[in-house]
């Protein structure tokens, strides 16, 4: 912890607390000293257990993700307050744990925005890698009724799922370009040069062409 404040820089504090996360340490110093740590399960749930945001990260990075029982990992999601907390426990450790999918259906229907995002988070995994199961149509139709007026991280994920939808499922273009159109969901988001649009029929046409490229 005293190397964690050590960490501490205020202008990536201010940096960070624009967008909901409150640190203030450098990710890739963060990074470096999670490699130096390498894993260790039993630091990781200590840190986890101090309630410090950088700590929190720290222990993503050193934690073993299939260590955490179910239950375990749905209680640390809904303790979750920050963002980048949220996004690092969701890809680091719950994607590569073998509750994934049950969480997955736990999750996507919570009364909750932040947790439902998550739920939606690891569909849009499977979209992209096991699409098979999955009702694609039926995704869409909870998009197109939902997504418009839903919460910013809940509408963040859909659109991402929208999208990842678009690209890889050919017979369902069209329909999530049609979508993505008349929604107008972060068609006017700002983008930074060489970046792609999260507007999801730009995101989708740009992937597109750039794997047919």
């Amino acid at each position: 912890m005293a190397e964690l404040a050590a960490l501490e820089d205020p202008k990536v504090r201010a940096v960070n607390e624009k967008h909901g996360d409150d640190h203030g340490v450098n990710l890739t110093k963060l990074r470096a000293l999670a490699k130096r740590l390498k894993t260790q399960q039993e630091l990781a749930c200590r840190l986890w257990e101090t309630e410090d945001t950088a700590a929190r990260l720290l222990a993503l990075l050193i934690c073993r993700p299939k260590a955490f029982a179910r239950d375990e990992l749905d209680t640390m999601l809904r303790g979750t307050r920050t963002p980048k907390v949220h996004d690092w426990l969701v890809n680091y450790v719950v994607k590569k744990s073998p509750h994934a999918e049950a969480l997955r259906l736990t999750w996507f229907g919570d009364p909750d925005p932040v947790v439902a995002s998550a739920g939606w988070a690891l569909t849009t995994e499977r979209v992209a890698k096991k699409p098979g199961g999955l009702d694609l149509s039926g995704l869409l139709d909870v998009i197109e009724a939902e997504m418009k007026d839903a919460p910013d991280r809940l509408q963040w994920a859909m659109n991402h799922c929208l999208a990842q939808i678009g690209i890889e499922h050919p017979e369902y273009r069209t329909r999530a370009l049609d979508i993505g159109e008349r929604l107008e969901v972060l068609k006017d988001y700002p983008t930074s040069p060489g970046c792609t649009s999260p507007f999801a029929p730009t995101w989708i046409t740009e992937i597109v062409r750039r794997q047919q490229g």
